[in-house]
């Protein structure tokens, strides 16, 4: 993609030139300004919010921001290369769609929008286990692109299964294994609203697209006497039209149902596990042959027990400072689990990324590829697709005019001294 920066900045000019503004900002505070304006307070809470006071999120970007690029001139980066080998397959960029739940919040377009906009750069979509759509509706709009699934373990082992098996049959490449969230995080922004979309049946289209799950919920309304009528309330009769409208079916017979409300109650209560340990991921791995990633990886001696127990890949992330208040930036975290690792397995960076710089710092730092989320989610609350395109092709332009500046003529293997920590 060499002069790939120069080309979307000339576009960008162009258009200007011409009367015709950028419709998506590019810097990341104009960004979240404008999807704020574009959402809902609840929508906007739930994307944008972090546990506790956030400090978890505001040391992600400390931590990026530690470390200083220090430019090298007079080298030959006419031809600069982004791409990267991941399993086996070349990729034309370091970038990875981050996996993000209940895109319907942001955008009608939901998982559909940002699985597009990522085809069309060739970047891997993580589809998250908590889409809108079922990951075959995504998986089936962009054929030949790469896709991964995310997984949240289940404490229905059938359930955990037919998922992998759905994302295995559905032309997935990898699987991506969130263990960070085997609890919600404690998130001031959402409970101050008293909302979760969850609640609302959005958010769990791979889970009501499941023939388990679905299993699951006849087995519960079954089981369950008629439920208590309490008072009808302005809220309650919301939250009844926005579960009919989420769950698969139509409207008035989601209305008249008990499945739609008993979808919600069996998704919280099968959604995680909080009992696993390091030799449960063998019974992951021998439900697949697809690499495996760990997703949530901050101490180095989880990495090593992760590759020891059958991990193919580390993720370095605290999931956007959305779990824990008070925890390690990701960016302090990388430079210990790679050399934990030394090269026995990709390790790739997540939590914090908001620019094409920062997407250099991390490659500098020994990440394998980077992972990016609310920017382009943003984006996508924006202007739809289009919106979300803009954001990662502006972060692809960034990183390629900063390789530039700073004397990188590769994202792999970037030569020692490429960054340093500030004092």
């Amino acid at each position: 993609m060499a002069g790939f920066g120069r080309a979307v900045q000339a576009s960008i000019f162009g258009d200007g030139a011409r009367g015709r503004m950028p419709v998506v900002p590019s810097s990341y505070a104009s960004l979240e300004a404008a999807a704020a304006g574009a959402l809902s307070p609840e929508a906007f809470a739930y994307l944008a919010g972090a546990a506790g006071a956030e400090t978890t999120t505001s040391e992600n970007r400390a931590a990026l921001d530690r470390w200083r690029i220090v430019p090298r001139i007079m080298r030959d980066v006419g031809e600069r290369d982004l791409s990267i080998e991941l399993f086996g397959r070349r990729y034309p960029t370091p970038l990875l769609a981050a996996p993000i739940g209940a895109l319907s919040l942001a955008h009608r377009e939901a998982d559909l929008g940002i699985a597009r906009a990522a085809a069309s750069l060739g970047i891997p979509y993580i589809a998250s286990n908590q889409a809108s759509i079922p990951l075959e509706a995504a998986f089936g709009a962009t054929p030949g692109a790469p896709h991964w699934f995310q997984l949240y373990w289940s404490s229905s082992d059938a359930l955990v299964a037919s998922l992998v098996g759905r994302a295995e049959a559905a032309g997935a490449e990898a699987i991506v294994v969130t263990l960070d969230t085997h609890l919600l995080g404690w998130r001031p922004r959402d409970l101050d609203l008293g909302y979760l979309p969850f609640a609302h049946g959005l958010g769990i289209a791979q889970y009501t697209s499941d023939p388990v799950f679905q299993e699951l919920v006849r087995a519960r309304v079954a089981s369950r006497a008629a439920p208590e009528r309490g008072r009808i309330t302005i809220a309650a009769i919301r939250t009844l039209l926005d579960l009919s409208l989420a769950h698969p079916g139509s409207i008035g017979a989601n209305l008249r149902s008990p499945i739609p409300r008993a979808a919600v109650d069996t998704f919280l209560e099968v959604f995680s596990r909080s009992t696993l340990t390091w030799p449960d991921l063998a019974s992951l791995r021998s439900l697949t042959s697809l690499p495996i990633l760990v997703k949530g990886i901050q101490h180095p001696d989880d990495a090593r027990l992760a590759l020891a127990h059958g991990a193919d890949g580390i993720i370095v992330s605290n999931h956007g400072g959305r779990q824990l208040d008070g925890a390690i930036g990701s960016a302090d975290a990388l430079p210990a689990i790679v050399r934990e690792v030394a090269g026995r397995a990709p390790v790739l960076f997540d939590s914090g990324v908001r620019s094409g710089r920062d997407v250099l710092v991390a490659l500098a730092l020994g990440a394998s590829a980077v992972l990016v989320g609310r920017p382009w989610v943003y984006g996508l609350a924006v202007d739809g697709a289009r919106g979300a395109e803009t954001v990662l092709r502006a972060l692809v332009a960034e990183l390629d005019i900063s390789m530039g500046v700073a004397g990188v003529r590769s994202v792999v293997g970037m030569p020692g001294g490429t960054v340093i920590r500030r004092p």
